[in-house]
């Protein structure tokens, strides 16, 4: 089964647009690049960039300003997006978050040099965060990392190396891309993006939202990944959501202002090796679960003593009061859940011989709150664009 698999991961794992949905043109009184075929507001401040990766690709990505912004959004796309066909939302999201958002096309997708693999897209991110830190000085501590579907696996692999990282946000995001295919229990060395194996490693908030009838990506594995989360924050579980409408759904861009809301007036994380257990402290909430979903969950968040504030959610007006647990609770809570994920972790990583090739995915990103006027037109974008390639995946996927 591990050759059969690996390589149908290989053959359909990335669907970048074909044709791309964009050029790069440059402008020729300024000499700057802009992407072709979008309509760009004229208060909005973009810079066209084409960055090299490690693995010697050119990569092309764009650096959304907001005069305003605090924190910046780096941002991985779904499947079956480029940046032409992302440039709307992400535009708005800027606007309406009020963040500074880098956006990056994959090898292999739009006008990126290359072939997407596994690894091309842990060289992309990793390309995209150092142009934030270089060219545009942006600190570790003031970044955000958004993973959209497949997007989910660089961020991921991104966050377990950045200790003092703000914020995790993950958007439809697989457990594993073997787990896709293959109602799996454990990871085997041939699968890839092992988020499952990642997300307990993640030392900052993190934001998970899942639609619960998702036919690509099942519900199950947003669920999962938020259970194991070390930091969590309120999940948004958005009931009747498949994999491709979530941004139509007007809780999706409030619960992002929220979080976004949220974070912002935390303070910067200290580094991880200056932490100590002492230094940590569980308080559980009760908090629905979605906006549309009256099942509650108790919510179990592991925040730093030197943050004025436990719980992200506990500067919210309105929000019921929060209590704390016992020392000995929080040790049996934190610590046993803790030495189980590494003990599984680390075996794991001794089985673990190459990885490489990629699980499916998916596309679009991102749309309206009703109360907002500019953000209402994203809806019929969302619907015209149509992101997922899912019958080609499922025909695919049958065949081998």
């Amino acid at each position: 089964m591990g050759t059969a698999t690996s390589s149908m991961a290989a053959k359909f794992a990335f669907y970048p647009p074909n044709p791309p949905s964009y050029n790069i043109l440059v402008d020729e009184e300024t000499g700057k690049m802009r992407i072709s075929d979008v309509h760009q507001r004229d208060n909005v401040d973009v810079d066209v960039l084409k960055l090299t990766t490690k693995k010697g690709n050119e990569i092309v990505a764009i650096y959304i300003k907001n005069a305003s912004a605090s924190l910046t959004l780096l941002y991985s796309h779904g499947n079956a997006a480029d940046l032409g066909l992302m440039f709307h939302i992400f535009s708005e999201l800027s606007l309406h978050l009020n963040v500074n958002l880098m956006g990056y096309d994959y090898s292999g997708y739009g006008q990126s040099s290359g072939k997407a693999s596994e690894q091309d897209t842990y060289a992309d991110i990793e390309a995209a965060y150092k142009c934030l830190e270089e060219t545009y000085g942006v600190k570790e501590e003031d970044i955000i990392l958004y993973g959209q579907s497949v997007g989910s696996g660089p961020t991921l692999e991104l966050a377990v190396r950045l200790p003092q990282l703000r914020a995790v946000i993950l958007h439809s995001p697989i457990l594993s891309g073997l787990r896709v295919m293959y109602p799996v229990k454990r990871t085997f060395w041939f699968d890839i993006y092992k988020n499952i194996d990642k997300i307990p490693l993640v030392q900052c908030p993190v934001l998970v939202i899942h639609g619960t009838e998702d036919d690509v990506v099942d519900f199950s594995h947003g669920k999962q990944l938020w259970e194991l989360c070390k930091e969590k924050y309120e999940p948004l579980w958005l009931k009747g959501g498949n994999h491709c409408n979530l941004e139509l759904y007007p809780e999706y861009l409030r619960h992002l202002r929220k979080f976004i809301s949220a974070i912002e007036k935390l303070p910067r994380l200290r580094n991880v090796s200056e932490q100590k257990t002492t230094d940590e402290e569980v308080v559980v909430a009760e908090s629905s679960s979605s906006g549309n979903n009256n099942n509650t969950t108790e919510q179990v968040i592991i925040l730093d003593k030197s943050r004025p504030s436990t719980d992200l959610r506990e500067k919210d007006k309105g929000r019921p009061s929060i209590g704390q647990r016992s020392e000995k609770s929080r040790l049996s809570t934190d610590s046993s859940s803790r030495e189980k994920s590494r003990s599984s972790t680390d075996k794991r990583d001794k089985s673990r011989k190459s990885v490489d090739r990629s699980g499916k995915a998916r596309n679009s990103v991102d749309q309206p709150d009703r109360a907002r006027n500019s953000f209402d037109r994203l809806g019929d974008m969302v619907r015209s664009v149509g992101f997922c390639n899912v019958d080609c995946l499922k025909q695919t996927a049958a065949e081998a």
